[in-house]
């Protein structure tokens, strides 16, 4: 299953799939839309979530970059990521000799002896050990958790705009079954681009 390009958005007019791609040129497509005095709705999607965003698209291309900026910071580029640093290094002295910081964070953990006993005689003590662990187990759900991930966002977008249209239940039935098959044919009936996205969200393509 081959996720959504991320960041990227779909506007709405309707039915009608109107612009897909950056969060500006899906507010803009949406504000074209609204100046034309459609009867919409008009909906701007997260493809990440299938959710709809609340974005004000008045005043000019610039205005409206301005406001999604302001609005929506976290699709601004990153900025690159600084080394975690001690108080020397923030006071411009260098560092000492010894482990880089790895940026982890203490928590308590409660085991039973026997679990203690156990890390404990594992290459690199307890720490490294749960670490490993925990890597492992994130690696054998990353499957599945992409799949429940990738039926909720279609829920999200299915629900917003499609929720009267025939076979909507059954459809989210099939959904959350992972049936591509069924979802397919229960929505075959859907309006095209509302069918196609629905089954790009869900399943990575259409």
């Amino acid at each position: 299953m081959t996720a959504p390009h991320n960041p990227s958005f779909t506007s709405f007019n309707g039915f009608q799939c109107i612009a897909s791609g950056s969060l500006l040129a899906a507010a803009l497509a949406a504000r074209d839309a609204l100046a034309q005095g459609t009867a919409g709705p008009v909906l701007i999607f997260d493809d990440a979530t299938g959710r709809t965003l609340d974005v004000d698209t008045r005043g000019s291309d610039v205005d409206v970059a301005k406001r999604l900026s302001a609005a929506f910071p976290d699709e601004a580029p990153a900025a690159p990521a600084a080394e975690a640093t001690t108080e020397d290094d923030a006071q411009g002295r260098p560092r000492g000799r010894g482990r880089p910081r790895l940026g982890v964070v203490p928590r308590e953990v409660t085991l039973l002896p026997r679990h203690w006993e156990w890390l404990a005689s594992q290459p690199g003590g307890a720490s490294v050990a749960l670490r490993k662990l925990v890597e492992e187990a994130r690696r054998a759900a990353s499957g599945k958790d992409a799949i429940r991930k990738a039926h909720e966002r279609a829920y999200h977008f299915m629900s917003a705009i499609s929720g009267d249209l025939a076979g909507f239940e059954e459809a989210t039935r099939a959904l959350f079954a992972n049936d591509r098959g069924r979802f397919e044919a229960l929505i075959e009936t859907w309006p095209g681009d509302v069918r196609r996205h629905a089954i790009r969200l869900a399943f990575g393509n259409a």
